[in-house]
Formats: C-alpha cells, structure tokens, sequence
C-alpha cells in the first residue's frame, strides 16, 4: 500500500517527461507566454560521430510541416540541451552565423544576430539554451536558466527557426526528430 501511495505521489508531482534521447529526457509540455505547448519532437545533433546536443521542439499542436512551423506567429520553443562536455562560446557563435549563412536570413532578419551571439556563453554538459518565441514580443534567449535578453520580430524568429528546420539544418537528424519523425 506504501508503495503504491509513493508511486502515485511520485506520478502527481514529477512533470511528465515524453521524450528521451541520449540520455536527455523533455518534459512532455512546456509553457510559454502563457500557452500551453506540447513536445513535438527531439533530434540529436552530431558533428564528427560526437553527440553534441539534443533539441527539443515545442509547439501548440503537433507537426511535420517545417515551412509552417517557421512561418507560424504562434508561442514556440526548442530547447538545446548539450551533452557533450564543453562548447565554447566561439564555437556557438560560429555555429549560429553558419545557420543563418545556410538559411539565407535577409539582412533584416539577421539583425538580431549579433544580439544571439552576445548572449552566448561557454556551455557544458547538462547545460541548456532555450529560445521562447512569444508574438508581440520576440524571442527570448536563456543560457544555463539564465534570461539574456529579447529579440524582437517575426523575421528574426523565422530566421533562427529556419536554422533548425529549413533546407540546410545542422544535420537532417536533428531537424528529422524534431519534427517528431
């Protein structure tokens, strides 16, 4: 009897976690600027066969449709979560302006760029960044549980959206899974 009174007190208190990958597991809903989002999909990013980091993407209803997601002005969240045991902030930064480079982002929609990259910072295993796309608002850049700022406008959420999941993401696992396939 003890035991199943734990096991449900374990199961009320403890969020629900629907996704797990490389050891990393995702809650399986997140809220962001005050709407409920689900997990849509985790995908592993790899560079020379070394995990990197897992991503998560958070939407308010599930999909696979990448020119939907990046277009749609709805809250939106994806969540890197690194695994391996140190990214400095160097290679983050390089990292991004590949992304945007290989995304083909407008000057326009790049113009948050250089604001992302000043709030990066050298992150290890276990450590997460979390960018939260509010509409109205912008996108919200946290490092290590740490808010750093927000980037205002649709074209820069498109821009950095696009990074992951447009034509030329870090590797098509990581946007496969994101997408939840």
């Amino acid at each position: 009897m003890l035991h199943t009174v734990a096991l449900f007190a374990s199961l009320l208190f403890n969020p629900a976690y629907a996704g797990e990958l490389a050891g990393v597991s995702m809650p399986d809903t997140a809220t962001v600027g005050g709407k409920s989002l689900v997990l849509n999909g985790m995908g592993l990013r790899e560079k020379y066969f070394i995990d990197v980091y897992v991503g998560g993407l958070y939407l308010p209803a599930k999909s696979s449709d990448p020119a939907k997601i990046i277009a749609d002005d709805v809250p939106k969240r994806i969540v890197m979560h690194f695994v391996y045991s140190e990214v400095g902030k160097e290679k983050l930064t390089g990292a991004f302006d590949d992304g945007f480079a290989a995304a083909k982002a407008t000057e326009s929609e790049a113009a948050g760029l250089a604001k992302l990259n000043g709030y990066m910072e050298t992150v290890q295993s276990g450590d997460t960044i979390v960018l939260d796309y509010v509409p109205g608002t912008g996108t919200t850049v946290t490092v290590k549980g740490a808010k750093k700022g927000t980037i205002e406008g649709t074209g820069f959420m498109s821009a950095l959206w696009s990074v992951y999941l447009g034509s030329s993401p870090p590797t098509a696992a990581l946007k496969k899974g994101m997408l939840g396939n």
